[in-house]
C-alpha cells in the first residue's frame, strides 16, 4: 500500500493511492498515527479495501502532508555514506552516529523549505526515511525487518553553521521549522523490490548534486534499527532517517548553500518524488 494524507497543514485526512487514484480512508482511519501502527492498522486497512473497493476520489492536486502523524521521534543517522564522510572530510563511523531531529520540522514533501532567521548555510540532505511498525526496544538485527511499517522519501535539510559552528549537538542545526519534508508517501515493504538497491537523487534548479544508491550504506536497515533500540525506546510511527550520499552543498568546494528562489526536486526509486521551493523567513 502506498499511504498519503492531505489537506491543509494541520487537519490533514489518510489517504490511499490506488494505481493512479488519490482516495480517502478518513471513514475507516482517524489518522496515520502512533495509535493505528500500534493497533495493527496496516493489515486492518488493507483488509478494508478488499472489501471496499469504491473509495471517494482525491484531487491529485491536493496538498499532501507528511504520510505520518507526527511520530515521538525522528531519529537520524550521520555520515552513513561512505562517499559523504570523505567529501566533509569526516572518517567513516565505527559505530552509527545518531542525533534526533525535532517532530516541529515535519512538513509535507511540497512544503517550503524556510531559511531560518540569521541563516546563512541552509544545506539539503536526500534520504531513505524508515516508519516504524510496532513498540521496539533491544531488538535483534535478524528480527529488526519485522518492526517496519515502510518506507518514505525525506529531505534532512540542515543548517551548516547551527550544526557545526556553534557547540554541542547537531541537533540545533536539524530540527528548524520546514527541515523534514517527508513523502509523498509511505510506501510498505511489498511495495520496495529491493530498499537495498534503491536509487536516490536530488536537483537544485534543476542541476544534479547527489545521486547515490542504498546499496552504498555503512550501516544497513536491520542494523540501524536494532542499535537504535538499544538506546530508546521505539514507538510506532517514529521515523529513522538512514543518512545521506555525497553531493550536498557542505562538500563542495566552495560550498554552495540554499537561497531564497532555488527550488530543490528529490526522489528515490519506488518512494515517488518531492519538490520544495526555498523561501526566507518572514
Amino acid at each position: 500500500m502506498k499511504l498519503i494524507r492531505f489537506g491543509i497543514a494541520g487537519n490533514e485526512k489518510p489517504g490511499l493511492i490506488i494505481g493512479d487514484t488519490y482516495v480517502d480512508v478518513s471513514g475507516f482511519v482517524k489518522d496515520y498515527n502512533e495509535e493505528f501502527f500500534e493497533q495493527d492498522g496496516l493489515k486492518k486497512l488493507k483488509d478494508f479495501i478488499k472489501t471496499n473497493p469504491e473509495l471517494p476520489a482525491v484531487s491529485k492536486d491536493v496538498r499532501l502532508g507528511s504520510p505520518v502523524a507526527r511520530p515521538s521521534k525522528i531519529v537520524c543517522i550521520g555520515l552513513n555514506y561512505k562517499d559523504h564522510a570523505k567529501e566533509t572530510g569526516a572518517a567513516t563511523p565505527a559505530e552509527p552516529i545518531l542525533f534526533l531531529k525535532s517532530t516541529t520540522a515535519l512538513t509535507g514533501p511540497n512544503d517550503n523549505i524556510i531559511i531560518p532567521k540569521n541563516s546563512q548555510k541552509t544545506d539539503w540532505e536526500v534520504e531513505l526515511a524508515v516508519v516504524i511498525g510496532s513498540k521496539a526496544s533491544y531488538v535483534a538485527e535478524a528480527d529488526a525487518l519485522n518492526y517496519v511499517a515502510g518506507y518514505c522519501l525525506h529531505n534532512d535539510v540542515s543548517e551548516r553553521a547551527f550544526q557545526l559552528e556553534m557547540g554541542g549537538t547537531w541537533d540545533k542545526g536539524k530540527g528548524c521549522d520546514s527541515f523534514a519534508p517527508i513523502g509523498p508517501y509511505l510506501a510498505t515493504p511489498d511495495e520496495i523490490a529491493d530498499i537495498n538497491n534503491c536509487r536516490l537523487w536530488l536537483t537544485v534548479n534543476d542541476q544534479l548534486m547527489q545521486d547515490g544508491n542504498t546499496a552504498n550504506l555503512i550501516f544497513n536497515i536491520p542494523h540501524l534499527i536494532s542499535y537504535v533500540s538499544q538506546f530508546m525506546t521505539l514507538m510506532p510511527g517514529d521515523i529513522i532517517s538512514t543518512g545521506t550520499p555525497a553531493g550536498v552543498g557542505l562538500g563542495m568546494k566552495p560550498p554552495v548553500y540554499l537561497k531564497p528562489g532555488d527550488v530543490v526536486e528529490l526522489g528515490i526509486d519506488g518512494l515517488g518524488k518531492s519538490t520544495q521551493h526555498v523561501i526566507a523567513y518572514k
